[in-house]
């Protein structure tokens, strides 16, 4: 099951909200950049950079992941290794808010997000 359309427009403005205060200036966009994507009950923060060898490709990144659980009313959050596979954040594996997650993330303090 997805989120429900009301909790989407919400996570959308929480997510929007953190992009404005960390997305890096408009003219080095082309070469990185920050977004989220939502998909299913999970949330997405992900970094983009241009290739190395084609400037043109876009090279991902996950930085976090949100989990909703809609039976226990949280959010799980991941965090991803260097192997690509998505782990639970042991210092705080579930929030209730969104904004919550974000602030766990915009702090790092286990340096998992940002490194």
């Amino acid at each position: 099951m997805t989120i429900s359309e009301f909790e989407l427009k919400r996570c959308a403005r929480v997510l929007d909200q953190y992009l404005v205060l960390k997305r890096p200036a408009a003219h080095l966009r082309h070469e990185f950049d920050i977004d989220y994507r939502i998909s299913g009950q999970s949330v997405e923060l992900f970094e983009t950079r241009a290739d190395p060898r084609d400037s043109a490709v876009r090279l991902e990144s996950g930085l976090a992941k949100a989990v909703f659980v809609k039976k226990d009313q949280c959010w799980k959050i991941y965090w991803q290794r260097a192997d690509l596979k998505w782990v639970p954040y042991d210092s705080h594996p579930i929030v209730r808010q969104l904004d919550d997650f974000i602030k766990l993330v915009d702090e790092d303090s286990h340096g998992c997000f940002y490194g």
